[in-house]
């Protein structure tokens, strides 16, 4: 059984996912504590499952670095084995990542190398392609350029909005952010071994 904090900035969706996992018996995580940039409105998903949450806000502190400190500190109360980034919209500073690597994932809507950053979704449909996807990844110092995990493909639909688009995206980074915690938490994914490659 591992322990796993879930940073969030949004509707929470994909801690929804996680939380629905970890109420069954035979789920090898329990998330102990979810976090945000902000007081998102995910967090409702928390308190249902009881769930403590906590919010550092970047514009309370005097620079990125502090942020980063105060974030740190408040993550290492819960100690957790991993931290999964489930729609975090900040870029986590250099002091945070060094502090929990390589126990950190992010899940986004991209196939990495392709389309990193918070547009993902816009700049698939700007470019024109016909298949994006989800990835999920290590999360080091740059911006979604970690070593990859794991990468579920969807189609591109001529159609598609920006909307219906992150919709379809987000039906199959559940399972994929779920999957992956599951072979984490099982040994069959070694982040340190990932990493090192």
């Amino acid at each position: 059984m591992i322990d796993v904090l879930v940073l969030i900035s949004g509707t929470g969706s994909n801690l929804r996912a996680l939380l629905d996992a970890a109420a069954q018996a035979d789920f090898p995580a329990r998330i102990v504590a979810v976090g945000s940039d902000t007081d998102a409105p995910g967090f409702a998903h928390a308190r249902e499952f009881g769930i403590p949450t906590f919010v550092v806000s970047p514009p309370a502190f005097d620079s990125r670095e502090s942020w980063g400190d105060e974030l740190r500190s408040l993550v290492a109360l819960w100690n957790p084995d991993l931290v999964v980034c489930a729609g975090f919209m900040r870029i986590l500073p250099a002091n945070f990542v060094r502090a929990f690597a390589p126990h950190i994932i992010n899940v986004h809507p991209a196939l990495l190398p392709l389309f990193p950053g918070a547009h993902a979704v816009r700049d698939a449909l700007a470019a024109g392609v016909h298949e994006t996807g989800s990835t999920v990844h290590v999360v080091d110092e740059g911006v979604d350029t970690g070593p990859i995990i794991d990468q579920v493909r969807v189609a591109v639909d001529a159609r598609d909005t920006e909307e219906s688009l992150h919709e379809k995206i987000k039906q199959i980074e559940r399972p994929l952010l779920v999957d992956t915690v599951v072979s984490i938490a099982h040994g069959h994914i070694d982040l340190k071994e990932l990493v090192a490659q």
